[in-house]
């Protein structure tokens, strides 16, 4: 994988960003995060056969309108998914499901589904033979004047 596309809304709209920072910083994939609402305006375009698209599918407002696009992105796009959800219904639709917790109240949802994000993250680096502790090129203490 050198690139994908990461979903989320609502709530979980921060969560695409953090995973998507995670993935740059430690595996070098050019990871762009986006709103499920703002993905179908463009962005989908660049999705075919394979192409990774990881996507926070919790259950609570906005689960209908994110299951039905990740659903359209496995059936008529052939997309490659990840997915963080406690729906079977979103799991069953990913080729790497990852469950969180069911009674998951939405509110809470960031702060439960960023630990199998961070998860994936650091898991991937260790396949493409990175470590995880000294990634390239990053400072980890910043000075400000």
């Amino acid at each position: 994988m050198q690139q994908c596309a990461v979903l989320g809304r609502g709530f979980n709209y921060a969560t695409t960003f953090e995973w998507a920072l995670k993935l740059k910083e430690l595996t070098y994939i050019n990871a762009e995060p986006y709103s499920s609402a703002d993905f179908m305006h463009g962005p989908i375009a660049m999705v075919d056969q394979g192409f990774p698209v990881l996507s926070v599918v919790p259950t609570g407002r906005l689960f209908s309108s994110l299951l039905e696009l990740n659903q359209h992105l496995k059936d008529d796009l052939l997309a490659e998914l990840v997915i963080i959800s406690n729906s079977f219904e979103a799991l069953s639709l990913a080729q790497t499901p990852l469950d969180i917790p069911e009674n998951v109240p939405e509110w809470l949802s960031p702060l439960v589904c960023i630990i199998p994000a961070q998860l994936f993250s650091y898991h991937l680096t260790l396949a493409k033979g990175f470590d995880a502790e000294q990634p390239r090129s990053i400072s980890k203490v910043t000075e400000t004047h």
